[in-house]
């Protein structure tokens, strides 16, 4: 090791030549994600020039210089080439090993992830991955010794080099322009594989939109929904939102495990082609419970008014979240919230995390004090987030082995990476079974009506066409990352006009397909709520209220009569 100090303080180069062997390494090794998805863009075109093909490096390789010249000052220069490999190290491994991109959703959701959650990512193999491509560059770059010229010596030439980059990124635009326009126009996403740059433009972005830019006004969607029960009958509905839970794996959506083992003895209505509205958490929660849809999602918009939660409780339901996960995202902010604590005292927490039959207690706990006759109890459970899978479900409950025991999931096999999701798949079942129980108990007790409303936040990619994780940007998000399931239950659903919805109909409609933006007014019309913003037609259960299904068979049967 002292060898190795002395070799690169023996190393004498000028700002400008370290600057161009850092830009170098952070172009032809750190950006090879983004270089391989353009030759491949660019190769499966039916005509392309070589030329043109040869100067996506080169072009880069100047723009990078430009960037980075502009901004090392001396004082600065060490500081910023370290941040940058460093920096750039890391997103070439998430790239690289789980197929991750950094865009505006990408930062978002590792900026509102909390610390326990994000320590899962750290592994032996991220860390040795990074030290090789990160650590090992920035050493040398804080031991090599700088000769500076004297200061407008120094800048004539920092200028000299700029210009020449500048003259080279002018012949390329001019020589291939409408190459680089085509491509660019039909491959949108390319941009943001660009290292580390598209990272850090959409940091900026998310610490203005976030930090700095002013506060919106917060909007009152309705200040008079009331409760519209016919039947003045008790009525509980809970709400759970899934973790990272992806339709195709689910067996009451034909998968062809039995990870639904618990669950299938219940009348359960699997809704077979439902989406979501993001591909991470930071989206997708406060997405489904807004009014905002997704094609007009905007956060600062969505949190500035009010959501689904806030309108029901203004109508006078009773309104619990009970949080085993991250957070609600600002979702639950204004009703009454319990967050688990996985260091208290109990067989289900580790200190870090809970499995999800931690809310069991709460919710039995909420169900023996109703106080209102309509109430509403969002669970919100940690279920299969990644990449530590196996943390998400008792030893016991391991249906499926053998199962990955570790957080770098891409060096376990296929095999067993699927067991251990399967698992995670497995146990929501159990704990959904374990729901169901409560609230029959709770129905026949009290006698209320109760309903479950089951519905990930997002999928998960677990090796297609090696991507794994969630969080790729929606347009080309694959389907495992955006097919979520969506499960519904009802008590007394034998009792057909004392059920909430008619059942028969729900399954004939299954197949309909369905997405987050359902959420709101589905909820809205469960607990029977008038609300002015309330969107009949975007309701998954109007079609199949038990006075709609009736006046559809009035309907029938007097066609019936008058065509006799």
């Amino acid at each position: 090791m002292p060898a190795l100090f002395t070799f690169f303080k023996n190393i004498q180069l000028t700002a400008n030549q370290l600057i161009i062997i850092v830009c170098c390494y952070v172009v032809f090794i750190l950006n090879i994600p983004f270089l391989s998805e353009t030759f491949n863009a660019i190769t499966a075109l039916n005509e392309y020039s070589i030329g043109f093909l040869l100067s996506v490096p080169v072009f880069l390789l100047s723009l990078t210089f430009i960037f980075i010249s502009v901004f090392a000052l001396r004082f600065l220069l060490k500081p910023l080439l370290i941040f940058i490999v460093l920096s750039s190290a890391m997103i070439f491994y998430a790239s690289l090993t789980y197929g991750v991109i950094f865009d505006y959703g990408m930062v978002q959701n590792t900026v509102e992830t909390d610390s326990a959650e994000a320590l899962t990512y750290i592994n032996f193999y991220a860390l040795l991955f990074v030290a090789l491509f990160g650590g090992a560059p920035a050493f040398a770059i804080a031991k090599v010794k700088i000769t500076y010229a004297p200061l407008l010596k120094d800048i004539s030439q920092r200028l000299k080099v700029i210009t020449a980059s500048l003259v080279i990124t002018g012949i390329i635009a001019s020589l291939y322009y409408s190459d680089y326009a085509a491509v660019g126009r039909n491959n949108r996403i390319l941009t943001k594989y660009i290292t580390p740059f598209s990272a850090l433009v959409s940091t900026y972005k998310y610490a203005r939109n976030n930090y700095f830019a002013p506060p919106l006004a917060f909007t009152l969607l309705d200040t008079t929904p009331t409760l519209a029960n016919e039947n003045n009958q008790k009525s509980v509905t809970v709400l759970v939102v899934g973790e990272t839970a992806r339709a195709n794996n689910f067996s009451l959506n034909g998968y062809n495990r039995n990870t639904n083992l618990f669950t299938e003895k219940y009348p359960l209505v699997s809704f077979e082609n439902m989406t979501s509205c993001g591909t991470a958490t930071a989206v997708s929660v406060p997405c489904m419970f807004s009014r905002v849809s997704k094609n007009n999602y905007n956060k600062r918009l969505a949190t500035s008014q009010q959501n689904v939660l806030d309108i029901a409780r203004l109508s006078g339901v009773d309104v619990l979240w009970v949080d085993n996960n991250s957070s609600c995202k600002g979702v639950c902010k204004r009703v009454e919230t319990i967050k688990i604590d996985p260091s208290a005292n109990n067989l289900n927490c580790d200190g870090k995390y809970c499995f999800d039959e931690v809310l069991l207690k709460p919710l039995k706990e909420k169900l023996a004090t109703l106080t209102h006759s309509n109430t509403l109890i969002v669970l919100h459970m940690i279920g299969s987030h990644g990449p530590t899978y196996y943390r998400r479900y008792p030893k016991k409950s391991a249906q499926f082995l053998p199962d990955c025991q570790r957080s770098d999931i891409q060096n376990c096999s296929q095999e067993a990476l699927l067991n251990t999701y399967d698992n995670t798949i497995a146990y929501t079942d159990f704990v959904l079974s374990k729901i169901i129980q409560q609230l029959e108990g709770a129905s026949r007790q009290h006698d209320i009506n109760t309903n479950m409303l089951y519905v990930s936040d997002h999928g998960e990619s677990l090796g297609e066409n090696g991507v794994y994780l969630h969080g790729l940007p929606y347009v080309i998000a694959p389907k495992e990352q955006t097919h979520i399931p969506m499960l519904f239950w009802q008590s007394n659903s034998e009792q057909g006009s004392q059920a909430s919805v008619d059942e028969t109909c729900l399954q004939a409609n299954t197949a309909q397909a369905y997405s987050h933006d359902n959420i709101f007014d589905s909820v809205l019309g469960l607990l029977s709520i008038k609300s002015s913003v309330y969107n009949k037609s975007n309701d998954v259960f109007s079609w199949c209220k038990p006075g709609a299904v009736l006046a559809r068979e009035n309907v029938s049967i007097n066609k019936n009569q008058h065509i006799q």
